[in-house]
Protein backbone atom coordinates (compact mmCIF):
# COMPACT_ATOMS: atom_id res chain seq x y z
CA UNK A 1 0.00 0.00 0.00
CA UNK A 2 2.86 2.35 0.83
CA UNK A 3 4.51 1.76 -2.54
CA UNK A 4 1.18 2.20 -4.34
CA UNK A 5 0.80 5.58 -2.66
CA UNK A 6 4.35 6.59 -3.54
CA UNK A 7 3.91 5.46 -7.14
CA UNK A 8 0.85 7.71 -7.34
CA UNK A 9 3.03 10.68 -6.37
CA UNK A 10 2.36 10.90 -2.63
CA UNK A 11 4.95 11.32 0.10
CA UNK A 12 4.93 8.42 2.56
CA UNK A 13 6.54 8.01 5.98
CA UNK A 14 6.25 4.87 8.13
CA UNK A 15 6.11 5.54 11.87
CA UNK A 16 7.36 2.42 13.66
CA UNK A 17 9.11 1.17 16.78
CA UNK A 18 12.88 1.82 16.56
CA UNK A 19 13.62 -1.89 16.79
CA UNK A 20 11.72 -2.55 13.56
CA UNK A 21 12.84 0.47 11.53
CA UNK A 22 15.21 -1.72 9.50
CA UNK A 23 12.21 -3.56 8.03
CA UNK A 24 11.00 -0.27 6.57
CA UNK A 25 14.35 0.68 5.03
CA UNK A 26 14.72 -2.85 3.62
CA UNK A 27 11.40 -2.29 1.84
CA UNK A 28 12.74 0.91 0.30
CA UNK A 29 10.60 3.21 2.45
CA UNK A 30 11.33 6.03 4.90
CA UNK A 31 10.93 5.13 8.61
CA UNK A 32 10.12 7.49 11.47
CA UNK A 33 11.17 5.81 14.76
CA UNK A 34 8.61 6.47 17.52
CA UNK A 35 8.14 5.17 21.06
CA UNK A 36 10.98 3.47 22.88
CA UNK A 37 8.95 1.44 25.40
CA UNK A 38 7.51 -1.39 23.31
CA UNK A 39 10.35 -3.87 23.72
CA UNK A 40 8.14 -6.66 25.14
CA UNK A 41 6.06 -6.77 21.96
CA UNK A 42 9.24 -6.92 19.88
CA UNK A 43 10.74 -9.76 21.94
CA UNK A 44 7.90 -12.22 21.31
CA UNK A 45 9.37 -13.33 17.97
CA UNK A 46 12.74 -14.53 19.29
CA UNK A 47 12.43 -15.07 23.05
CA UNK A 48 11.16 -18.61 23.59
CA UNK A 49 10.64 -17.95 27.30
CA UNK A 50 7.84 -15.55 26.35
CA UNK A 51 5.91 -18.12 24.29
CA UNK A 52 3.93 -19.29 27.31
CA UNK A 53 2.46 -15.78 27.65
CA UNK A 54 0.87 -16.06 24.20
CA UNK A 55 -2.65 -17.50 24.50
CA UNK A 56 -6.03 -17.18 22.80
CA UNK A 57 -7.08 -14.20 24.94
CA UNK A 58 -7.23 -11.88 21.88
CA UNK A 59 -8.94 -14.37 19.57
CA UNK A 60 -12.51 -13.94 18.35
CA UNK A 61 -14.75 -16.56 16.81
CA UNK A 62 -18.25 -15.17 16.29
CA UNK A 63 -19.63 -18.71 16.14
CA UNK A 64 -18.37 -19.37 19.68
CA UNK A 65 -18.45 -16.08 21.56
CA UNK A 66 -18.36 -17.26 25.17
CA UNK A 67 -16.07 -15.12 27.29
CA UNK A 68 -16.05 -12.11 24.98
CA UNK A 69 -16.07 -9.68 27.95
CA UNK A 70 -12.82 -11.19 29.23
CA UNK A 71 -11.33 -10.87 25.76
CA UNK A 72 -12.42 -7.23 25.49
CA UNK A 73 -10.76 -6.46 28.81
CA UNK A 74 -7.58 -8.08 27.56
CA UNK A 75 -7.82 -6.22 24.27
CA UNK A 76 -8.08 -2.83 25.93
CA UNK A 77 -5.02 -3.65 28.05
CA UNK A 78 -3.12 -4.41 24.86
CA UNK A 79 -4.30 -1.16 23.27
CA UNK A 80 -3.09 0.77 26.31
CA UNK A 81 0.39 -0.68 25.78
CA UNK A 82 0.86 1.57 22.73
CA UNK A 83 0.43 4.85 24.61
CA UNK A 84 4.24 5.41 24.80
CA UNK A 85 4.08 6.24 21.08
CA UNK A 86 1.63 9.12 21.57
CA UNK A 87 3.92 12.10 22.17
CA UNK A 88 6.35 11.12 19.41
CA UNK A 89 3.50 10.66 16.94
CA UNK A 90 1.94 13.99 17.87
CA UNK A 91 5.28 15.79 17.53
CA UNK A 92 5.95 14.22 14.13
CA UNK A 93 2.46 14.90 12.76
CA UNK A 94 2.61 18.50 13.95
CA UNK A 95 5.91 19.03 12.17
CA UNK A 96 5.24 17.05 8.98
CA UNK A 97 1.51 17.86 8.64
CA UNK A 98 0.22 14.71 6.90
CA UNK A 99 -3.17 14.74 5.21
CA UNK A 100 -3.90 11.05 5.88
CA UNK A 101 -2.74 8.78 8.69
CA UNK A 102 -3.21 5.02 8.17
CA UNK A 103 -2.70 3.12 11.40
CA UNK A 104 -2.41 -0.38 12.81
CA UNK A 105 -5.65 -1.20 14.69
CA UNK A 106 -3.75 -1.40 17.98
CA UNK A 107 -2.05 1.97 17.57
CA UNK A 108 -4.86 4.27 18.77
CA UNK A 109 -2.35 7.07 19.54
CA UNK A 110 -2.09 7.55 15.77
CA UNK A 111 -5.77 8.53 15.60
CA UNK A 112 -5.19 11.06 18.38
CA UNK A 113 -2.18 12.53 16.58
CA UNK A 114 -4.13 12.76 13.32
CA UNK A 115 -7.04 14.51 15.04
CA UNK A 116 -4.77 17.06 16.68
CA UNK A 117 -3.26 17.98 13.31
CA UNK A 118 -6.45 17.92 11.25
CA UNK A 119 -5.49 14.87 9.18
CA UNK A 120 -7.91 12.26 7.93
CA UNK A 121 -7.27 8.93 9.59
CA UNK A 122 -8.16 5.29 9.01
CA UNK A 123 -7.21 1.92 10.38
CA UNK A 124 -5.22 -0.46 8.17
CA UNK A 125 -6.34 -3.92 9.29
CA UNK A 126 -4.14 -7.00 9.00
CA UNK A 127 -6.78 -9.58 10.00
CA UNK A 128 -10.42 -9.84 11.00
CA UNK A 129 -11.72 -6.85 12.97
CA UNK A 130 -11.70 -8.25 16.51
CA UNK A 131 -11.53 -4.78 18.02
CA UNK A 132 -14.56 -3.54 16.10
CA UNK A 133 -16.56 -6.68 16.90
CA UNK A 134 -15.72 -6.68 20.62
CA UNK A 135 -16.40 -2.95 20.90
CA UNK A 136 -19.85 -3.43 19.33
CA UNK A 137 -20.66 -6.20 21.81
CA UNK A 138 -19.48 -4.02 24.67
CA UNK A 139 -21.63 -1.09 23.50
CA UNK A 140 -24.68 -3.35 23.33
CA UNK A 141 -24.10 -4.67 26.85
CA UNK A 142 -23.48 -1.20 28.32
CA UNK A 143 -26.69 0.09 26.72
CA UNK A 144 -28.68 -2.80 28.16
CA UNK A 145 -27.37 -2.00 31.64
CA UNK A 146 -27.72 1.79 31.24
CA UNK A 147 -24.10 1.93 32.31
CA UNK A 148 -22.25 5.20 32.71
CA UNK A 149 -19.03 6.19 30.93
CA UNK A 150 -16.94 5.16 33.92
CA UNK A 151 -17.92 1.51 33.31
CA UNK A 152 -16.69 1.52 29.73
CA UNK A 153 -13.18 0.00 29.46
CA UNK A 154 -12.52 2.16 26.38
CA UNK A 155 -13.01 5.28 28.48
CA UNK A 156 -10.30 4.13 30.88
CA UNK A 157 -8.03 3.38 27.93
CA UNK A 158 -8.48 6.68 26.13
CA UNK A 159 -8.84 9.18 28.98
CA UNK A 160 -5.11 9.55 29.81
CA UNK A 161 -4.26 10.19 26.17
CA UNK A 162 -7.13 12.54 25.45
CA UNK A 163 -6.98 14.65 28.60
CA UNK A 164 -3.30 15.35 27.97
CA UNK A 165 -4.25 17.09 24.73
CA UNK A 166 -7.68 18.44 25.68
CA UNK A 167 -9.70 16.08 23.49
CA UNK A 168 -13.04 14.40 24.16
CA UNK A 169 -13.59 10.75 23.28
CA UNK A 170 -15.44 9.84 20.11
CA UNK A 171 -15.59 6.39 18.56
CA UNK A 172 -13.57 7.22 15.46
CA UNK A 173 -10.54 7.59 17.73
CA UNK A 174 -10.83 3.86 18.45
CA UNK A 175 -12.15 2.62 15.09
CA UNK A 176 -10.92 5.17 12.56
CA UNK A 177 -13.00 7.26 10.19
CA UNK A 178 -12.97 4.14 7.99
CA UNK A 179 -10.88 0.95 7.74
CA UNK A 180 -8.77 -0.48 4.92
CA UNK A 181 -9.41 -4.23 5.05
CA UNK A 182 -7.40 -7.03 3.36
CA UNK A 183 -9.71 -9.79 4.66
CA UNK A 184 -11.93 -11.42 2.01
CA UNK A 185 -15.61 -10.73 2.60
CA UNK A 186 -16.55 -14.32 3.61
CA UNK A 187 -14.04 -14.13 6.48
CA UNK A 188 -15.09 -10.76 7.89
CA UNK A 189 -16.78 -10.53 11.26
CA UNK A 190 -20.32 -9.07 11.27
CA UNK A 191 -19.50 -5.46 12.21
CA UNK A 192 -21.42 -2.40 11.00
CA UNK A 193 -18.49 -0.18 10.05
CA UNK A 194 -17.12 1.33 6.85
CA UNK A 195 -14.55 -0.97 5.21
CA UNK A 196 -12.51 -0.37 2.06
CA UNK A 197 -11.32 -3.74 0.69
CA UNK A 198 -7.77 -4.18 -0.58
CA UNK A 199 -6.12 -7.25 -2.05
CA UNK A 200 -3.33 -8.60 0.10
CA UNK A 201 -0.15 -8.79 -1.99
CA UNK A 202 2.28 -11.29 -0.41
CA UNK A 203 5.45 -9.68 0.87
CA UNK A 204 7.73 -11.39 3.37
CA UNK A 205 10.75 -9.15 3.58
CA UNK A 206 13.72 -8.20 1.47
CA UNK A 207 15.89 -11.32 1.35
CA UNK A 208 17.95 -13.10 -1.30
CA UNK A 209 16.21 -16.43 -1.91
CA UNK A 210 18.23 -19.65 -2.14
CA UNK A 211 18.69 -20.89 -5.70
CA UNK A 212 16.73 -24.11 -5.11
CA UNK A 213 13.39 -22.29 -4.69
CA UNK A 214 13.46 -21.52 -8.43
CA UNK A 215 14.05 -25.14 -9.42
CA UNK A 216 11.18 -27.47 -10.23
CA UNK A 217 11.10 -30.07 -7.42
CA UNK A 218 11.29 -33.73 -8.37
CA UNK A 219 8.60 -34.58 -5.82
CA UNK A 220 5.59 -32.59 -4.58
CA UNK A 221 7.03 -29.86 -2.37
CA UNK A 222 5.29 -29.48 1.02
CA UNK A 223 6.05 -26.42 3.16
CA UNK A 224 5.67 -26.28 6.94
CA UNK A 225 5.51 -22.70 8.26
CA UNK A 226 4.27 -21.60 11.67
CA UNK A 227 4.58 -17.85 11.25
CA UNK A 228 6.87 -15.23 12.76
CA UNK A 229 4.69 -14.12 15.68
CA UNK A 230 5.44 -16.93 18.14
CA UNK A 231 2.00 -18.43 18.76
CA UNK A 232 2.27 -20.93 15.91
CA UNK A 233 5.41 -22.38 17.45
CA UNK A 234 3.33 -23.67 20.35
CA UNK A 235 1.81 -26.31 18.04
CA UNK A 236 4.23 -29.00 19.20
CA UNK A 237 3.45 -28.44 22.87
CA UNK A 238 -0.32 -28.31 22.35
CA UNK A 239 -0.46 -31.33 20.04
CA UNK A 240 2.09 -33.49 21.85
CA UNK A 241 3.76 -34.25 18.51
CA UNK A 242 7.36 -33.04 18.49
CA UNK A 243 8.89 -31.30 15.51
CA UNK A 244 11.43 -34.10 15.11
CA UNK A 245 8.65 -36.71 15.06
CA UNK A 246 6.68 -34.62 12.56
CA UNK A 247 9.68 -34.45 10.23
CA UNK A 248 10.34 -38.17 10.56
CA UNK A 249 6.72 -39.02 9.73
CA UNK A 250 6.42 -36.70 6.73
CA UNK A 251 9.75 -37.86 5.32
CA UNK A 252 8.18 -41.29 4.78
CA UNK A 253 5.86 -39.78 2.15
CA UNK A 254 6.90 -39.34 -1.47
CA UNK A 255 7.33 -35.58 -1.04
CA UNK A 256 9.99 -32.96 -0.50
CA UNK A 257 9.45 -31.31 2.90
CA UNK A 258 10.61 -27.73 3.48
CA UNK A 259 10.30 -26.65 7.12
CA UNK A 260 10.85 -22.95 7.87
CA UNK A 261 11.04 -22.61 11.63
CA UNK A 262 13.12 -21.04 14.39
CA UNK A 263 16.71 -22.28 14.60
CA UNK A 264 16.13 -23.70 18.09
CA UNK A 265 13.38 -25.97 16.78
CA UNK A 266 15.29 -26.97 13.65
CA UNK A 267 18.18 -28.10 15.86
CA UNK A 268 15.99 -30.78 17.48
CA UNK A 269 16.26 -32.90 14.32
CA UNK A 270 19.46 -34.91 14.71
CA UNK A 271 19.42 -36.67 11.33
CA UNK A 272 17.89 -34.85 8.37
CA UNK A 273 16.28 -37.23 5.84
CA UNK A 274 17.27 -36.95 2.20
CA UNK A 275 13.92 -35.46 1.13
CA UNK A 276 13.82 -32.78 3.86
CA UNK A 277 15.10 -29.20 3.85
CA UNK A 278 15.32 -27.43 7.22
CA UNK A 279 15.72 -23.68 6.78
CA UNK A 280 15.42 -20.94 9.37
CA UNK A 281 13.67 -18.54 7.03
CA UNK A 282 12.66 -18.40 3.37
CA UNK A 283 10.15 -15.72 2.34
CA UNK A 284 6.90 -17.46 1.45
CA UNK A 285 6.37 -15.29 -1.61
CA UNK A 286 9.54 -16.91 -3.06
CA UNK A 287 8.84 -20.44 -1.85
CA UNK A 288 5.12 -21.00 -2.40
CA UNK A 289 5.05 -20.87 -6.24
CA UNK A 290 6.85 -24.25 -6.25
CA UNK A 291 4.77 -25.84 -3.45
CA UNK A 292 1.96 -28.38 -3.66
CA UNK A 293 0.82 -28.03 0.00
CA UNK A 294 1.30 -25.54 2.82
CA UNK A 295 0.97 -26.67 6.45
CA UNK A 296 0.42 -23.74 8.83
CA UNK A 297 -1.23 -22.49 12.01
CA UNK A 298 -3.99 -20.33 10.49
CA UNK A 299 -2.32 -16.93 10.40
CA UNK A 300 -4.01 -14.45 8.09
CA UNK A 301 -0.87 -13.54 6.17
CA UNK A 302 0.09 -17.18 5.59
CA UNK A 303 -3.47 -18.04 4.51
CA UNK A 304 -3.52 -15.15 2.03
CA UNK A 305 -0.10 -16.03 0.63
CA UNK A 306 -1.23 -19.60 -0.03
CA UNK A 307 -4.38 -18.30 -1.72
CA UNK A 308 -2.40 -15.89 -3.87
CA UNK A 309 -0.23 -18.76 -5.12
CA UNK A 310 -3.04 -21.35 -5.51
CA UNK A 311 -1.57 -23.71 -2.89
CA UNK A 312 -3.85 -26.15 -0.99
CA UNK A 313 -3.58 -25.72 2.78
CA UNK A 314 -3.54 -27.91 5.87
CA UNK A 315 -4.42 -25.66 8.80
CA UNK A 316 -3.87 -26.65 12.43
CA UNK A 317 -5.27 -23.52 14.09
CA UNK A 318 -3.47 -22.01 17.08
CA UNK A 319 -6.03 -19.41 18.17
CA UNK A 320 -4.57 -15.98 18.77
CA UNK A 321 -6.69 -13.73 16.55
CA UNK A 322 -8.89 -15.36 13.89
CA UNK A 323 -7.18 -18.66 13.14
CA UNK A 324 -10.18 -20.89 13.92
CA UNK A 325 -12.43 -19.07 11.44
CA UNK A 326 -9.67 -19.16 8.83
CA UNK A 327 -9.19 -22.91 9.26
CA UNK A 328 -12.93 -23.63 8.96
CA UNK A 329 -13.16 -21.47 5.86
CA UNK A 330 -10.26 -23.28 4.19
CA UNK A 331 -11.94 -26.63 4.85
CA UNK A 332 -15.49 -25.52 3.98
CA UNK A 333 -14.39 -23.87 0.73
CA UNK A 334 -12.46 -26.93 -0.43
CA UNK A 335 -9.13 -25.05 -0.52
CA UNK A 336 -7.63 -27.46 2.00
CA UNK A 337 -8.17 -29.35 5.23
CA UNK A 338 -8.34 -28.53 8.92
CA UNK A 339 -6.74 -30.54 11.70
CA UNK A 340 -7.19 -29.44 15.31
CA UNK A 341 -3.96 -29.46 17.35
CA UNK A 342 -5.47 -32.05 19.69
CA UNK A 343 -6.09 -34.34 16.70
CA UNK A 344 -2.57 -33.96 15.31
CA UNK A 345 -0.66 -37.23 15.27
CA UNK A 346 1.96 -38.60 12.90
CA UNK A 347 -0.72 -40.76 11.27
CA UNK A 348 -3.37 -38.04 10.89
CA UNK A 349 -0.82 -35.53 9.60
CA UNK A 350 0.50 -37.89 6.92
CA UNK A 351 -3.02 -38.95 5.88
CA UNK A 352 -4.14 -35.33 5.40
CA UNK A 353 -1.00 -34.33 3.50
CA UNK A 354 -1.35 -37.38 1.25
CA UNK A 355 -4.93 -36.36 0.42
CA UNK A 356 -3.93 -32.80 -0.38
CA UNK A 357 -1.13 -33.97 -2.66
CA UNK A 358 -3.12 -36.60 -4.52
CA UNK A 359 -6.76 -35.36 -4.75
CA UNK A 360 -7.31 -32.78 -7.55
CA UNK A 361 -10.34 -31.24 -5.82
CA UNK A 362 -8.10 -29.37 -3.37
CA UNK A 363 -6.16 -27.74 -6.18
CA UNK A 364 -9.52 -26.67 -7.67
CA UNK A 365 -10.55 -25.23 -4.29
CA UNK A 366 -7.26 -23.35 -4.05
CA UNK A 367 -7.92 -21.92 -7.53
CA UNK A 368 -11.32 -20.66 -6.36
CA UNK A 369 -9.74 -19.03 -3.31
CA UNK A 370 -7.18 -17.43 -5.61
CA UNK A 371 -10.00 -16.03 -7.75
CA UNK A 372 -11.73 -14.61 -4.65
CA UNK A 373 -8.55 -12.84 -3.55
CA UNK A 374 -7.90 -11.55 -7.08
CA UNK A 375 -11.40 -10.08 -7.20
CA UNK A 376 -10.48 -7.61 -4.46
CA UNK A 377 -9.07 -4.25 -5.62
CA UNK A 378 -5.29 -4.04 -5.65
CA UNK A 379 -3.37 -1.38 -3.72
CA UNK A 380 -3.01 0.80 -6.82
CA UNK A 381 -6.79 0.83 -7.27
CA UNK A 382 -7.36 1.61 -3.58
CA UNK A 383 -5.18 4.74 -3.80
CA UNK A 384 -7.97 6.59 -5.63
CA UNK A 385 -10.47 5.68 -2.93
CA UNK A 386 -8.09 6.89 -0.24
CA UNK A 387 -7.65 10.17 -2.09
CA UNK A 388 -11.41 10.65 -2.28
CA UNK A 389 -11.96 9.77 1.38
CA UNK A 390 -9.11 12.03 2.45
CA UNK A 391 -10.66 14.88 0.47
CA UNK A 392 -13.93 14.37 2.36
CA UNK A 393 -12.17 14.70 5.71
CA UNK A 394 -9.43 17.14 4.75
CA UNK A 395 -9.75 19.12 1.50
CA UNK A 396 -6.03 19.84 1.00
CA UNK A 397 -4.11 16.62 0.27
CA UNK A 398 -0.34 16.64 0.62
CA UNK A 399 1.28 13.69 2.41
CA UNK A 400 0.58 10.29 3.90
CA UNK A 401 1.82 8.64 7.11
CA UNK A 402 1.48 4.90 7.65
Amino acid sequence: MAWALQNAGHEVRVAIHPGAAHLVTEAGLAPVPVGAALTEVMEWNDNFEKLDSLTDFLSVDAAHDDGWERKWAGMTRMLAGFTPMLDDLVDFCRSWQPDLVLWDPFCVPAAVAATLTGAAQARFLWGQDNIGWLNARSRERLAQRNAGPEEDPVTALMRPMLERYGLAYREELLLGQWSVDPVPAPLRLPVDLSYEPVRRVPYNGNRTPPAWVHERPERPRVCLSLGMGGRGRQLFRESGLSFADMVAALSELDIELVATLHAEQLATVQEVPENVRLVEYVPLNYLLPSCSVLIHHGGGGTFAAAGAHRVPQLVTPLSMWGEARTARYVADSGAGLMLEPGELTAESLCAQVQRLVSEPSFRAGAEQLHSLIRSMPGPDEVVRRLEALTAQHRPQRRAVTL
